[in-house]
Order: structure tokens, then sequence, then C-alpha cells
């Protein structure tokens, strides 16, 4: 039977007769005897072996909410307004708007290659669509960003409850602790309860944006307390394109250039507000049914874009000005700092301040939890490549690859570092390395996709009836998010060069990723001699019959599913109600 698989092209179906046993037969192959996922870089296919296999236990929800809670941060809610008084109204919905759509290409890019075949990561994905030794550079840099970021989210928890309990009254580092061992825990406890506390936190996410949204809505129509309708009353004056002002340099960039200057730092900021979307690439190998999973995911991503981060600046620009006393001397990242509570304490809005804040807290943890997750599957991932060492595959009974958890918390107690004034400048600088690190990822991504593209076309597949789920614009999309990936990258800590000092511990730490990630591509290239994989040699069939018959599998018992209902007289059950109503935001 097997031999009759591998006779058929690659869209063939399998023999009708004997179709549930092929099924069965042709998992079975793959996941116990050949494990031919990894054939041609790793034949002893060690993923696929007891003690070192992942769960597929994320169901479509899951891996639809990570997605967008990965995305719904403090970037949003504090972030903007640092972006709203560099640049003002219209400045940051222009900037947003357009790294909104670079996140769009990644995204969709991600995700027609992983429905394609799914893989553990994006080194992965490299090593079979690009090259090995970009493989070896993205996993690396990626990693090095998510052994940092969950110390920093929870450095950012325990700032977020000083707004109720100073540190004076209680050591910040109580607060550290007790948020690292509720991360820990649910690390611990494997990846379907992972994914089930993910989506609850990304639901209160969601819920407090359409909240924040409505209230700003609201008071720029003049109906909160005070009954003064603003409109665009900030988009005149000021206006809506204002000058570059660094206070700390004392310098004040005026006219056109100045507006333009303006926008372009806040560019930088915008990205740094969608960095973590492209984590839920992680969770696509620990999925279930992959391929209506990652496509449903991607394709929300673009109307929750619109909503939560469009919808929300609109608004928000339109109720507060970005010359506001209030937000000119917001520092820190509680709920004092983000322009949202200014515009409810400007209306009057009492008690909403400390809702915020809480919700907030629930931001950071939510953040802190998947970044643990993403560091432990991006170490595994690397360990399966042949890029780290081998025992970080090992995965306990709950399919959690425990060494990987183990390293997270080792770096992730860094975070005391933060209890030291003098160690916490240090944390701070490194915070400043890693923020290169995601645009490197998206950079990664969006190169995987052309050259994924590239294959394609050059072994005679067609898009339209081969995949499962086609990125839109391209091949013109992944380009231009590929060129303004690159040029953020060069242009991140420009501003370090304005005015008359210059400011080197902010410009190396700020770019010195860039000639690490190029010294890792290039080092591991020379000595290991690897070549940039041709399109006609890239490797589309291996494991692909695995990720069919899986397909084909989950298909007939959903249809299995939906036929039993229908004759118990079951039309609309509280799955159809989901799918219906609620799972396209939700």
């Amino acid at each position: 039977m097997s031999n009759d698989l591998e006779e058929k092209g690659p869209d063939s179906p399998p023999n009708k007769a004997s179709h549930g046993q092929d099924l069965i037969s042709v998992v079975s192959r793959h996941t116990v005897d050949y494990d031919l996922y990894v054939a041609k870089s790793n034949p002893v296919g060690i993923q696929n072996k007891e003690g070192h296999q992942l769960r597929q236990a994320l169901d479509s929800r899951h891996v639809s909410m990570i997605a967008i809670g990965g995305a719904l941060g403090t970037g949003l809610l504090i972030g903007t307004g640092s972006a709203l008084k560099t640049s003002g109204a219209g400045g940051i919905l222009v900037a947003y708007s357009l790294i909104g759509f670079v996140v769009f290409m990644v995204m969709s890019g991600l995700g027609e290659v992983a429905t394609f075949i799914p893989l553990n990561g994006f080194a992965n994905y490299c090593q079979r669509y690009v090259d090995d030794a970009l493989g070896f550079a993205c996993g690396y840099v990626y990693l090095f960003k998510y052994l940092i970021l969950p110390a920093n989210q929870l450095v950012a928890g325990s700032l977020t409850v000083q707004y109720w309990v100073s540190a004076e009254k209680m050591n910040p580092g109580i607060w550290i602790t007790i948020f690292l061992v509720v991360i820990l825990a649910i690390n611990l406890l494997g990846v379907r309860f992972f994914g089930e506390i993910e989506f609850w936190l990304s639901t209160l996410k969601v819920l407090t944006c359409l909240g924040v949204i409505l209230i700003l809505w609201i008071i720029a129509l003049g109906g909160g307390p005070t009954g003064d309708r603003i409109g665009f009353r900030y988009w005149k004056n000021p206006g809506a394109f204002i000058e570059y002002k660094d206070s700390s340099k004392d310098l004040v960039i005026e006219g056109s250039k100045g507006r333009f200057v303006a926008f372009v730092s806040v560019l930088v900021t915008a990205v740094f507000a969608y960095l973590g979307t492209e984590l839920v690439g992680i969770t696509f190998a620990e999925a279930r049914n992959p391929r209506r999973s990652i496509p449903k995911a991607i394709k929300l991503t673009f109307y929750r874009i619109v909503i939560f981060y469009i919808l929300a600046i609109f608004w928000l620009g339109m109720c507060v000005s970005p010359d506001d006393p209030l937000l000119l001397t917001a520092t820190g990242n509680t709920a004092s700092a983000s322009p949202f509570v200014i515009a409810i304490r400007n209306a009057n809005i009492d008690a909403l301040d400390h809702i915020l804040n809480g919700c907030i807290l629930l931001f950071v943890l939510s953040a802190a939890n998947s970044d643990m997750y993403v560091c432990s599957r991006t170490v595994y991932s690397l360990s399966v490549a042949g890029y780290a060492p081998k025992f970080f595959t090992k995965t306990n009974s709950l399919g959690v690859p425990y060494y990987g958890i183990a390293l997270s918390f080792a770096f992730t107690l860094l975070a005391y570092m933060t209890v030291s004034s003098t160690a916490a400048e240090v944390f701070t600088y490194l915070v400043n390395v890693v923020s290169l690190t995601g645009l490197i990822a998206w950079s990664c991504v969006l190169t995987i996709h052309i050259r994924f593209m590239k294959a394609l076309k050059a072994q005679g597949y067609d898009r339209k009836t081969t995949l499962v789920y086609r990125s839109p614009f391209q091949p013109w999309g992944s380009y231009l998010a590929l060129s303004i990936c690159v040029l953020v990258i060069f242009i991140k800590n420009f501003t370090v060069f304005l005015g008359n000092s210059f400011t080197y511990k902010s410009f190396i730490t700020g770019y010195i990723v860039l000639p690490i990630f190029l010294m890792m591509y290039f080092g591991y290239k020379i000595v290991h001699k690897t070549k940039i994989i041709k399109p006609e040699e890239v490797d589309l069939d291996t494991y692909r019959d695995v990720i069919d018959a899986e397909f084909e599998q989950f298909e007939a018992e959903a249809k299995e599913r939906k036929a039993s209902r229908e004759a118990e007289g079951i039309k609309y059950d509280k799955e159809w109600f989901y799918e219906k109503f609620l799972g396209w935001i939700f």
C-alpha cells in the first residue's frame, strides 16, 4: 500500500476502497518506522521517538486566540503614548497602518508555508526552504529574544502592581517570584493546559480592547461626563503631523523635515508594538488539523489588526492631544503611562484607571507565559534541526520539553537584577539588545515564503490548486514587506545621530544583534560549506503525505460528527454557534 502511495503524485488521493486503512498506514509509517520528516538533515528523526514528541493538542480556537494574544500587549495600551506625543494623531495612524500591512504579509506568508507542511520552528523552515546557515542564525537570534523577554515581562508585571502597592511597602522581587511560579506551573502542565489558559487570557485582552475602543468612541462624540464633543480638534491643533522634539537633547526639527523625522521614528515604535504576532507560528507543530486551524488564525489576523490597532489608534488620536501635560510627563509601565487612561481621566470617568491597570497586568502575565512557551519550543526546534544538544528534545508524558523550560526558567531569573539599581541599568541594555531580533525574524519568515513560492513554480506546482491556503497580494506583497523590514532594521536607532550629542550605548545595544546575526550566518556557511538551496532542489515532498493523510482523517471525523448531530436532530450546537458568531474575533 505504501508503495502505491509513493508512486502517486503529491496531489493524488489514496485509493478510495481502502481509504481508512491507508490513512492509518501512512501516518504510522512515518511517525514510527521511516521518520521521513527529517530524512535529509536528521536521519534519526528524534522528534518522532517516544519521549521526544510534542503533542498535537491545540484546537483551532487555541491557535486563533494565541495569534491575536501575541499581538495585544503593553505596546498597544502604553507604547502608543510615546508615539502619539512624537508624531501626532495622523502620524501614528499612518505608521501603525503601514506596519500592520507588514505584519499581515508576514503572518499570511508564514501561514501559506505552514499549512503546506507544518514544522517545529523558524529554524526548521529556513533549513528546508532557504539555507542551513540561515536556519542556524535565525533560530539562535530568535531564541536569544525569548531568553530575555520573559524576565522583562515579569519586571513589567512588578511595575504594574506598583500602581497600587509601592516598592517601599513590598519589594518588587516578591511579585516577580509569584508571577514566575505561576507561568512555570502553566508551562509544565502541558500544551493543552497552556492553550486553554492563553485562550481565556486572550479573550480578556480582546474584551479589554473592544471596551477601550467603545469608550474612546463615546468620549470623542461627546458622550462622556463632561459632554465635550472633541471630534477632530487635535488633528487641527496641534495638527495631525507634528514636528520632531527631543527634550533630552534639547532638539527641535521644524517644518516638513521635522514632521517626516517624527513619522519615521514612530514607524520604528509601531514595529515594536506589533512584535510577538509571529510567535503563533511556533504553536503550529502542536495544532490539531493544522490545515484548518492555521488558515483560520491567519485570515482573522487582518480583521483583528484593523479593529484592535487601527481603530483604537484612530479614536485615541481624537481623544488625547499630543501636547497633553499628562501624556508629556507619563513614564513607566502602569496605567498612569497609558494614553487610554489619560483619555478616560480627562473625560472625568472614575475607577476605570484601576480596572485598566488590572487588564495591563493580565496582558503582561499572558506575554510572560507565552514567551516561556516560545523559548522552550524554539530551543526544541533547534535541537531537532541539529543546531543544539539533543537532550533539549526530551519531553515528559505531557509532551513538554522540560529541558527547554528549565533553560527559560534560568534566564528568567535575570528579572531579579532590577531589584538592584545598578543591575537594572544593565538589564535595560539587554532588553534593548533583543528588540531587533523580532524584525530579523520577520525578515526571515518573508524570505522563507519568497523561496517557497519560487520552489513551487520551479517544480511545476500551481499555488491555486496545490495549496489549502494562499497568501494574498503575491508575489509583490512579500517583497514589499521584506523591503520595509530591512529599512526599519537600518533606521531603528537613527535618532542617536540627531542633535549635538551621541548616545553610543543606545546605538551599540540597539544594533549589535545585526552584526551578530550576519556573523552567525556567514560563519556557519563557511565552516559547514552550505549553499542556498536552488528552487528546483527544495524538498517539497518529504512528510507531505503524512500531513495529507492527517488532513483527510480530520476532515472525515468532522463529517462524521456533523452527520451524527443531524441524525440526532441537532442542527445548531455550541460548536456551530462559536464558528458563526464568536469565532471571527474570539
